[in-house]
């Protein structure tokens, strides 16, 4: 890791207590093994965040250009209908 930019980071007391812990504990090298891991998890975080407001978006999208809506329970009331006439039509 030959291009690094030092920089320095407050942590709550119980923070930086789980840092010292994990690193005494052998799981990482160091604190700065530490916070790489914590901002790579943060960034994956984060596009999966601005992902799922992207798909949020295109399906409001797709939703409004649907057409109006329509109330649950009439709608659940025809598809049980039409469920109910394709079952007695096999049965004839």
């Amino acid at each position: 890791m030959a291009n690094v930019e030092k920089v320095s980071v407050a942590l709550t007391p119980e923070m930086a207590n789980m840092m010292r812990e994990v690193v005494a504990a052998g799981e990482y090298a160091s604190a700065s093994e530490v916070m790489r891991e914590a901002l790579r998890d943060w960034k994956i975080r984060r596009t999966q965040r601005d992902q799922a407001i992207h798909e949020l978006g295109r399906l409001w999208d797709e939703g409004m250009a649907s057409g109006d809506a329509v109330d649950g329970n009439q709608a659940f009331a025809r598809i049980k209908n039409k469920l109910d006439a394709k079952i007695a039509e096999r049965k004839s």
